[in-house]
């Protein structure tokens, strides 16, 4: 046999193989041990896990001071939870800082007092010596005036002039001397007055500090039970820290009506909308499950944690009851959200989907084989999808791809392995 001969057959060879092979893959394809699923409606929700606290629909803020000039520093602080009744303190600042601008302020209002009332005697001491050269200068005038030499006849040209210039240095100086008193009168009120400015400031800052130890002690608004505030590292408020006027510090809430609020991935937070049903349970009883729906999600998704990447969805969610007797706000809880809710829908588990040259197919069973048909899928949930059409039901399907071999695992079926019946 030639070499081309021996090339020619094996090329017909090859081209039998593959046709043989297409042949195959367009028939049904039989494998009797592959596991399969009865399709059967049933109700479907897509359950969405979240994680949070309880808080009070309403609470009355405590808050530090407005009135009251700060910065305060925490010198006491009621425990977390305690049960407090109206006019009770529940925060006490320090009243060091206070207490030295008090005595500071003490201590200018009296050095400006002192200073007034020297400032007041030595004015007083300085008009009284003007108000003696004054009547001296006026004095001398007069004196000029009335022994002016002014006849020709009996003194000379000179003595005539002196005495002029003796008249007109009269004048001058008890010019200067009015209006020196009038000076150092107006000088003397100048400083009084600022010595005064001193004083109101000095006095202002006494009724400041007063006023802010008084109101260094916080009290209870109402009866109730203080929840002492987080900051977004989730500590509360401890003594030593320093707040600032109108900072709030806790919350004194209505245990009568609770929420939840709690966080959801936002990969998970496709179909979060106000009106879904959910179930809440605290995470110190979580056989006990609640009734809520949700009632509010944010617009956007941010950090829970800060320098965490990931991304959650506030959710407030509201309870059907509350339980005064066993929810407290603070109290850790988790959620399921349920999303997307199917009644009477068609579900496959998910491996029983696969992809094949770019569409959805599962294999249905026919007679015993299996043929490959395309489906349109919906949501999805743990471990089972909902078919949208493609599957009628009472449908059999594959739950591994019936065109590969099987592993031994893989042979058997959900009810031979001990798995429930769907």
């Amino acid at each position: 046999m030639s070499r081309r001969t021996a090339g020619t057959g094996l090329l017909v060879l090859v081209a039998l193989a593959g046709a043989a092979w297409l042949l195959a893959a367009s028939l049904p394809h039989r494998a009797p041990a592959v596991p399969i699923e009865t399709v059967r409606p049933r109700d479907f929700a897509r359950l969405v896990p979240a994680e949070g606290v309880l808080r009070s629909v309403h609470s009355t803020p405590v808050s530090v001071p407005v009135g009251a000039p700060g910065p305060f520093r925490v010198g006491w602080i009621a425990d977390d939870g305690t049960r407090v009744k109206a006019g009770e303190p529940v925060i006490r600042f320090d009243p060091s800082e206070i207490e030295k601008e008090l005595e500071n302020a003490a201590d200018e209002l009296a050095t400006a007092r002192v200073k007034a009332e020297k400032e007041r005697a030595h004015g007083l001491a300085e008009v009284r010596k003007l108000e003696r050269d004054l009547a001296l200068a006026h004095e001398e005038l007069s004196a000029a005036r009335e022994f002016q030499k002014k006849d020709e006849t009996v003194y000379s040209r000179i003595e005539i002039t002196e005495s002029e210039i003796d008249e007109e240095l009269a004048r001058n100086r008890e010019a200067h001397a009015r209006e020196t008193r009038r000076g150092r009168e107006a000088l003397s009120g100048t400083e009084l007055e600022l010595l005064g400015i001193d004083m109101r400031k000095a006095d202002a800052k006494i009724r400041r500090a007063r006023e802010s130890l008084a109101a260094l002690t916080v009290t209870a608004p109402h009866d109730g039970v203080l929840v002492l505030k987080r900051n977004w590292r989730g500590e509360a408020i401890r003594v030593g820290d320093t707040v600032w006027n109108g900072q709030p510090l806790a919350e004194i809430p209505d245990l009568a009506q609770m929420q939840a609020e709690v966080y959801v991935l936002e990969a998970d937070a496709g179909g979060l909308a106000p009106g879904k049903p959910a179930t809440v349970s605290l995470e110190s009883r979580p056989d006990v499950e609640h009734a809520a729906r949700i009632g509010r999600v944010d617009p956007l998704a941010k950090p829970r944690f800060r320098g965490s990447p990931v991304q959650y969805f506030g959710v407030t969610l509201s309870l059907d009851r509350t339980d005064p007797g066993v929810m407290k706000p603070g109290q850790r809880v988790r959620a399921l959200l349920r999303l997307d809710e199917r009644p009477r829908a068609l579900t496959v588990p998910r491996q029983a989907v696969f992809e094949r040259d770019g569409k959805t197919i599962l294999y249905r069973m026919k007679g015993e084989a299996f043929e490959p048909v395309e489906v349109a899928l919906g949501p999805s949930g743990a471990g089972r999808v909902v078919v949208e059409s493609g599957l009628r039901p009472g449908d059999a399907v594959a739950l591994a791809d019936p065109t590969r071999p099987l592993e031994p695992a893989e042979t058997q079926t959900p009810e031979a392995a001990g798995a429930p019946t769907p």
